[in-house]
C-alpha cells in the first residue's frame, strides 16, 4: 500500500520550465524531421530504420527478438509488428532459435542491407543538418555529456525491472 506524500512537490523553476519545454519541442520536431526524411527516402519510420541499423551492426546481422526489443526500447508486441512489416518488404527474416524453441532471431537480409546503404547518406545528412550543423563543437561535447548523465540516471539498477521492452 502506498501512502500519499504530505510534502509539496518540487515545482520547476521558470528557467527549468523553459528548458523542459524547449527540450520537448526540439525532440518532437527532430523525431518528426527524421521520420519525414526516412518515409520520403525509404518508406519507413525512424523506428524501423533504427531496427535495421541494430541488425546491420550485430554479428551475422541478426539478433534475438528479445534483445532487439530491449535495445530499441520498444515492447515485444510493437517489435513483432515492425518486424512483420520489414519481412513483407523483404528486408528482415525471422529465424527460429535452435537452442530455445520459443525464441526467434531477426536477421537483416541482403535486400535490407542494401536499403540501409542507400538510405544512410540521406539520413546522416538530415541528422547533421537538424542537429550538428547548428551546434558548436563545445555544444556537441556538452550535449553528449548531458545525454550520458541523463541516460545513466534513467537506466534501472535492477536488470529485471518491469520495463515495457522486457514484457
Amino acid at each position: 500500500m502506498t501512502t500519499a506524500s504530505t510534502e509539496e512537490p518540487r515545482w520547476l523553476s521558470d528557467e527549468e520550465q523553459h528548458v523542459w519545454r524547449a527540450y520537448l519541442h526540439a525532440t518532437t520536431l527532430l523525431e518528426d524531421h527524421l521520420d519525414r526524411q526516412l518515409q520520403r527516402d525509404a518508406g519507413m519510420p525512424h523506428t524501423y530504420y533504427g531496427l535495421l541499423v541494430q541488425l546491420s551492426q550485430a554479428p551475422r546481422r541478426r539478433l534475438r527478438m528479445t534483445e532487439l526489443a530491449k535495445d530499441a526500447k520498444i515492447t515485444r508486441s510493437r517489435l513483432s509488428h515492425a518486424v512483420a512489416r520489414l519481412e513483407r518488404n523483404g528486408w528482415v527474416v525471422r529465424e527460429d532459435c535452435p537452442s530455445d524453441k520459443r525464441g526467434q532471431f531477426a536477421r537483416l537480409t541482403e535486400e535490407g542491407f542494401a536499403v540501409l546503404e542507400r538510405t544512410a547518406p540521406g539520413h546522416v545528412a538530415a541528422v547533421r543538418q537538424a542537429m550538428f550543423d547548428r551546434l558548436t563543437p563545445a555544444q556537441v561535447r556538452q550535449l553528449g555529456e548531458i545525454m550520458r548523465v541523463m541516460a545513466e540516471g534513467l537506466q534501472p539498477a535492477d536488470p529485471h525491472a518491469d520495463l515495457p521492452w522486457l514484457r
